[in-house]
């Protein structure tokens, strides 16, 4: 009898941690699907193509355009005249690292040891996080991990780019850029003032161009500062080669001018994360063909490094010739990463950025400027089917996907938040059945 009574007990504890573990509807795989009948944006950045069909073929577009036929034996999906892009992917983000700001639930940084550069937080990445399917839902199907911090000031560590499908293989790229940040709140932890930050940074550069060559009584003192381990030092030499960018989470003009020094002295590829005052130095940027990632909603400072902030950063950037891509602020990097990245597309939009720039600076430009545009940015043949069919216009709040696909595999558009809020609805307070058994 106690026996009984202890089952009766814990059964509704697994049917709340069922609800918590979002159990995902199979979904059919794929195969051979065309897409019909679709405002389609097969290359972000030009217009649209009208009742266009995409054939995938083995998770990839095969073919797409107005002139293509659905062949026999492929499932159709009728869009119905609706908008057709490719999934969208957010450039700062915390996913798969962070459920919440409870300690036990972030691994984005480390605040002490030997890791600095090389903090590498992949190992990490919990591709079950109840995070992803609500991004998901809003039409992300890629994202850019940033690590928050290093016990090595300026650097953070290492980027990290996500594929956000239903399985567990969602790394995308590994080591894709090591992240350092100069002024704000870093200032403390690198001696009290950002000369000191850019002073640590180089160092650790020189420090790695010099690793492996014999010392010199010039060269030889480099290895003491900015924990310029082995490991480190290793961390910089693809950012040296330029097979992977350096990326520096900077606001102020001052410290945008130096960053773009850097890119004199080191031939690196830069992208700048932040730069709300941007705009100052567009053309600047521009020439150097540095990339920048900001927040649109940005239009009042929230420190001194963000004096100049304003709505139209974006556009004027855009029209400089700067490849844009879009963040959102630091409390939009987990469960509102989706829907904050096509607002924020949004509010470019109405602050004077063309509309088809705005759409390619969350899918084909952010791929170009992470280095994964060979494979994923666009609806073109050879390319990843990341596509979300949308029941508006995919730059306003209010819109949502209708269907989506990663990788050419449908995926469930449902989340723990959804299931919560059908298991607790009024509807259902005449229920028999108590919250915790309800499905």
């Amino acid at each position: 009898m106690r026996a009984k009574q202890a089952m009766w007990t814990v059964a509704p504890l697994f049917a709340t941690l069922a609800v918590a573990a979002v159990a995902q509807p199979a979904r059919p795989d794929g195969g051979r699907i065309a897409v019909i009948h679709a405002k389609a944006y097969l290359t972000p950045g030009k217009d649209a193509v009208e009742n266009a069909t995409i054939l995938i073929e083995n998770g990839k577009v095969s073919a797409s355009g107005a002139n293509v036929t659905a062949p026999t034996g492929f499932r159709v999906i009728d869009a119905k005249g609706a908008i057709v892009t490719p999934g969208l992917m957010n450039s700062s983000s915390s996913l798969g690292l962070t459920e919440d700001e409870g300690a036990e639930n972030t691994d984005s940084g480390v605040s002490s040891g030997p890791f600095g550069e090389a903090f590498d937080p992949e190992s990490a990445l919990n591709a079950n996080s109840t995070v992803i399917p609500v991004v998901r839902g809003d039409g992300l199907t890629r994202a850019a991990v940033l690590p928050s911090n290093s016990a090595a000031p300026p650097f953070s560590g290492q980027a990290t780019l996500l594929v956000l499908n239903d399985g567990q293989h969602i790394l995308d790229k590994a080591h894709a850029a090591v992240v350092a940040k100069v002024g704000g709140m870093i200032v403390k932890s690198t001696g009290g003032s950002r000369a000191a930050a850019w002073m640590l940074l180089r160092t650790a550069l020189d420090a790695a161009v010099q690793s492996g060559k014999p010392a010199t009584a010039s060269k030889a003192p480099l290895a003491s500062f900015a924990g310029t381990t082995p490991d480190n030092l290793a961390a910089l030499k693809p950012v040296l080669e330029g097979t992977i960018p350096l990326v520096i989470e900077c606001s102020r003009e001052s410290d945008l001018r130096q960053a773009s020094k850097l890119v004199d002295e080191y031939k690196i590829h830069l992208i700048v994360v932040g730069a709300e005052e941007g705009w100052r130095v567009a053309p600047l940027l521009a020439s150097r063909h540095i990339s920048v990632v900001l927040d649109p909603f940005t239009d009042s400072p929230a420190s001194f490094d963000q004096i100049g902030a304003r709505l139209d950063n974006a556009a004027i950037l855009d029209k400089a010739g700067v490849q844009v891509a879009f963040k959102a602020s630091f409390v939009a990097v987990t469960f509102n990463a989706g829907i904050a990245t096509r607002e924020g597309a949004g509010i470019a939009v109405a602050n004077g950025m063309p509309w088809n720039d705005a759409l390619r600076a969350i899918t084909s430009g952010v791929a170009a400027m992470w280095g994964i545009g060979d494979h994923y940015g666009t609806l073109e043949p050879g390319k990843d089917a990341d596509l979300v069919i949308w029941d508006g216009d995919p730059l306003e709040p209010t819109t949502n996907p209708v269907l989506e696909m990663v990788q050419g595999k449908e995926v469930s558009l449902d989340n723990r938040q959804r299931m919560l809020e059908r298991r607790y609805a009024p509807s259902q307070v005449s229920s028999p059945v108590p919250p915790e058994y309800r499905p």
